[in-house]
């Protein structure tokens, strides 16, 4: 049996254009290797022999003819470096292995005797074998070589037995050779290829889980940037009366500069001990006072920068809640290495403290900028506190594993888990068990065959010579049982059980000893002898799966047995010991290293197609994570290209004032508009009553009583419908200064989020009375709106029934 291919040729016959796979090109290219060597070798050995068995006469003549071949031989093993030094045309190495089976074919008048009709025809058999591997991307070139291999051959028997035709069931068994191999080499391929396939597929499905995870840990970095920045500014601005703002320009800025940033692409390392030496002391308007940090950093601490800045960043928000709500000036942050290796930082204070526990879902400060940003990146972040006994927030990162959180931390159901380590393992188990498989129907394919077109003719022709006759017939039809229940097993997938395995094994070393015992010795390894050289291929599926020692044990034992049955009849000749030895060398050597091949392709090369899929889905993946994250990225600032950017633009370069009571309402509605944006990532029963729960707190916030109403049982609504119906209830809340009434109905067949807010700005002529225009507002929301006097009632609604399948997400 010769699996492989002769990866280094290019593509191969007519036909659509294969892309192969990492196991089946690196099956191809360790077959390839395997088949010049296997050559290489049985050239040697057997010319050797060859040689060695001639006349002195026709030494000279037959080493003229053999060591060409040998060096065609060197040049084929040399064109195996990868690189080459040069590149070999593939006409000269097609030339190159003609060559070898011509000069063996014409070796053969002149070597003379039994001894080199055997020497040449299990030369050119192995080449037409290998032939098969080598240039198994081009079969058609494996086709002529195999023919110029067999018309060498029939060459050979001609001129060194003038008046005579060719051996016709020779000539036969070259091209039976031939077809086997490369139908056993067609059947593992198929299976490589099937691996690909699978791994692929499996491939295709871990990447997608691992870009849906980058983008959603992604969309968390960027919401907790937006509620450190933006949002908290125009929160601040918008309750702002008779402050000093000249913290404002910078601030807002620095918050533009922030929202452009792509977030997700940090490379490199940080010093993080350099990075928490810059934390702001506080951050806030005039009311707000600085926090007196005491530092205690075992720097240097270098990490990813990504880990860096989460850390950097979750740090900063947790000093600003320090300073909004523990009630004290001063915190203590330190940093450290633990043993283990682990980076640790830890911000303390002696403050009020608070029960983690009841803040509430939609207070992004711990959850989203210290917490979040930490699982996003492979790290926890743990906030222990109590009422009364200060706040102590950890942050911790590991290279190798995510340890366990401790006291009150939340874990998002969708956070990214690392899924690609182990893949390689995966694809490495997939591709062997793929060429165990392929490896055992080639071997069960060629033993039957082989028995049925060869040994068939063999034992046919040859009765006469078999002592009794009988017991050939029997060992025959018991090696085909036996083939018959492996075939049983591995055509439906299944494993040979252990028990079957060795009753099968012990009738095929029976066989063995019958055949061996049962026929002349002188006439063993020749060609009445159909058992020596196919009990071999029987042997091969049952012990595929073992170490190649328990086949070459059986083997061992199987050459034994024969030496054992000639020894007793006497010591044989040097030219019977030399025939013996070639037949030996071109079966059963043949033979066990196909064991050794099948060992090196399931521990070398399905190990290392699994690290090269690895390595192509890594590079897949990050190619796929890096466009959706620009494409995602660009599609949130455009968003926020009518409204947020021009207020920061405005604010941060003097053209609005924080003291005009417009721009003040203006921030206000934005700051609702991205605490509603906020609430679309919380995992809630009814997100529409979620979000329009957060923008209701933001007119809180402002001094509005507002009163929240809910009728009817809540249902699905869409994202972007969700949108258009809050969006018009967060401008009027925005633009209300004393009471409002929300009211949301559901019906069967229609949902109403409606509004009615007292003492309200008019904000027509700003544009911030109607929802920004969108695929869901213009196709299914309607919005009415009414004013009267100070009052305003605003009503959007949706009809179910217009509305089309769309993500509900």
């Amino acid at each position: 049996m010769r699996l492989g291919g002769y990866a280094g040729n290019g593509g191969g016959a007519a036909g659509p254009i294969h892309n192969p796979g990492s196991g089946e090109r690196l099956l191809n290219l360790a077959l390839e290797r395997y088949g010049v060597w296997l050559r290489s070798t049985v050239v040697c050995l057997c010319g050797a022999l060859g040689v060695v068995s001639a006349d002195a006469t026709e030494i000279p003549l037959a080493v003229s003819l053999l060591v060409p071949a040998l060096l065609a031989c060197g040049v084929r093993l040399c064109s195996l470096r990868r690189p080459l030094p040069f590149p070999l045309p593939l006409a000269l190495l097609w030339t190159l292995d003609a060559a070898v089976v011509v000069l063996t074919g014409l070796s053969q008048p002149v070597l003379g005797g039994v001894g080199a009709d055997a020497m040449v025809e299990a030369i050119i058999g192995i080449c037409v074998i290998t032939f098969q591997h080598e240039w198994a991307t081009r079969p058609v070139a494996a086709a002529a070589l195999a023919a110029s291999g067999t018309a060498a051959c029939a060459m050979g028997d001609v001129l060194s037995s003038p008046g005579h035709g060719p051996e016709p069931a020779e000539l036969v068994r070259i091209v039976v050779l031939a077809g086997l191999s490369r139908a056993a080499y067609l059947i593992v391929r198929a299976q490589a290829r099937a691996a690909d396939r699978s791994a692929a597929l499996r491939a295709a499905a871990r990447r997608e889980a691992e870009v849906a995870a980058a983008r959603r840990a992604t969309e968390r970095e960027y919401l907790a940037t937006l509620h450190d920045t933006a949002s908290a500014t125009l929160l601040m601005v918008s309750q702002g009366d008779a402050r000093d703002w000249s913290w404002l320009p910078p601030r807002a800025r620095q918050d533009l500069e922030a929202l452009s940033a792509v977030p997700g692409f940090e490379a490199g390392s940080v010093d993080l001990a350099a990075l928490l030496g810059c934390v702001p002391e506080g951050t806030g308007g005039e009311g707000e006072a600085l926090v007196q940090l005491k530092t205690r950093i075992d720097g240097p601490l270098a990490v990813p920068s990504g880990p860096g800045l989460a850390i950097f960043n979750g740090v900063r928000e947790a000093v600003t809640n320090v300073a909004r709500h523990s009630g004290v000036r001063e915190a203590e942050l330190r940093a450290w290495t633990e043993k283990d290796g682990a980076v640790v930082v830890e911000l303390s204070d002696a403050g009020r403290g608070f029960d983690p526990r009841s803040v509430p879902p939609r207070r992004r400060g711990i959850s989203g900028s210290v917490i979040g940003r930490m699982h996003a990146v492979g790290g926890t972040a743990t906030v222990t506190s109590h009422p009364g006994t200060g706040t102590r927030v950890r942050w911790r990162w590991h290279t190798r594993a995510r340890p366990p959180g401790t006291g009150h931390e939340a874990q998002p159901a969708d956070l990214p888990r690392p899924t690609r380590a182990g893949a390689h393992t995966a694809v490495a188990r997939l591709i062997r068990r793929q060429l165990l498989h392929g490896a055992r129907l080639a071997a069960l394919l060629i033993g039957l065959l082989s028995q049925f077109i060869l040994s068939l003719q063999q034992i046919t022709a040859h009765q006469s010579a078999y002592r009794p006759a009988w017991a050939q017939t029997a060992a025959f039809v018991c090696l085909a049982a036996v083939a018959a229940c492996g075939a049983a097993f591995l055509l439906r997938g299944r494993q040979i059980p252990p028990r079957v395995r060795a009753w099968s094994l012990a009738s095929v070393l029976t066989v063995s000893a019958v055949c061996a015992f049962t026929l002349a010795p002188e006439r063993l390894t020749g060609p009445q002898d159909w058992a020596f050289g196919l009990v071999g291929w029987h042997a091969l599926f049952l012990l595929a799966d073992l170490p190649v020692r328990a086949f070459a044990a059986f083997l061992g034992a199987h050459v034994g047995i024969n030496a054992i049955a000639v020894l007793l009849s006497g010591a044989p000749t040097a030219a019977e010991s030399a025939a013996m030895g070639i037949a030996a060398i071109t079966t059963c050597g043949f033979q066990l290293s196909v064991g050794i091949l099948l060992t090196r392709l399931l521990h070398g090369t399905a190990p290392a197609a699994g690290d090269e899929a690895a390595r192509v889905e890594e590079l897949r993946t990050r190619e796929r994570i890096h466009e959706d994250m620009q494409r995602d990225h660009k599609e949130r600032y455009r968003a926020l290209t009518a409204t947020t950017v021009p207020l920061l633009m405005g604010l941060g370069h003097g053209v609005l004032s924080p003291h005009d009571e417009e721009v003040r309402l203006r921030c206000g509605v934005e700051a609702a508009r991205m605490r509603r944006l906020f609430a679309e990532s919380d995992a809630v029963s009814d997100p529409l009553l979620n979000e329009l729960r957060a923008c209701v707190e933001v007119a809180e916030h402002q001094g509005v009583a507002v009163s929240l109403a809910v009728r009817g049982r809540p249902g699905e609504v869409p994202r972007e419908v969700r949108r258009a119906l809050i969006d018009p209830v967060v401008v009027t809340l925005g633009r209300t200064r004393s009471t409002a009434r929300v009211t949301v109905v559901w019906t069967s067949h229609e949902v109403r989020v409606s509004v009615v807010g007292t003492d309200c700005a008019d904000g027509r002529a700003t544009g911030e009375a109607s929802p920004s225009p969108g695929p869901a507002t213009a196709a299914d929301v309607s919005v009415t709106r009414t004013a009267r006097g100070g009052s305003v009632w605003v009503e959007a609604s949706w009809s179910k029934r217009a509305a089309p399948e769309v993500d509900l997400t």
